[in-house]
């Protein structure tokens, strides 16, 4: 009887140490998680705003064009697409087969003139779409050193993008300490490209950083025509 009891208060005193070692090793497992977006910090960085009232000068011939020739097309393509409906209405449930090419003819002279209207605007506003991404790049340069600062300062030790998760809590987010870090990682940019410039071109000469370009207004695209709908068909 005695050499059982020992016995048991022998096994009582292993599992106590054990678990007295592992429930610490459990405790250490925690990591810091942090949600960040990185398109809105970029847009919100004091480079990107300075850049933006720039280019609204520097560009100004550009982006008044655009916006009066995509003013005009999209007038002409609705008219286009007016007289297509109308005339798709008047057909009637049964057209017959000629009416039917007609309106087919017709609905395709639209969609290739939409599709030049669209090919006008990016030629238009290319100089303003390529400036924008040259800012981008300049900003974007410094992405990586700056969101490294944020982890490190805040003991982060994984960044999550905020669209790419399901639920936090407002706390979690760290958005404007990506644009605190990138204010002072990049304070302005250049706004005109050197000549030649593409996105993704590494290694070209940047012109000195004075004026800072924030991303322009895209060319807006050209209303696609809808397929006339022809009843009965």
């Amino acid at each position: 009887m005695r050499n059982s009891v020992l016995s048991a208060v022998a096994l009582a005193t292993v599992s106590t140490v054990a678990l007295g070692v592992s429930a610490p090793a459990s405790a250490q497992v925690k990591q810091a998680i942090a949600i960040v977006n990185v398109e809105q910090a970029v847009a919100q960085s004091a480079a990107a705003q300075t850049a933006g009232q720039q280019m609204q000068v520097t560009y100004k011939a550009q982006i008044d064009q655009l916006n009066a020739r995509q003013t005009a097309l999209q007038t002409e393509l609705k008219q286009k697409q007016d007289a297509l409906q109308a005339a798709a209405t008047a057909a009637g449930a049964n057209p017959p087969a000629a009416k039917q090419q007609e309106l087919q003819t017709q609905y395709t002279a639209l969609q290739r003139r939409a599709q030049e209207a669209q090919a006008e605007l990016q030629r238009i506003g290319e100089p303003v779409q390529i400036a924008r991404e040259y800012i981008l790049e300049q900003i974007g340069a410094k992405l990586s050193e700056a969101m490294r600062a944020v982890m490190t300062k805040n003991k982060i030790d994984a960044l999550l993008k905020a669209e790419a998760t399901e639920a936090f809590a407002p706390g979690a987010d760290v958005t404007n300490l990506l644009v605190q870090e990138l204010n002072g990682l990049v304070p302005t940019v250049g706004i005109v490209p050197p000549q030649g410039w593409r996105p993704g071109g590494q290694g070209q000469q940047a012109p000195a950083a004075g004026a800072a370009p924030a991303p322009a207004a895209p060319a807006a695209a050209a209303p696609a025509a809808p397929r006339p709908r022809t009843e009965g068909r």
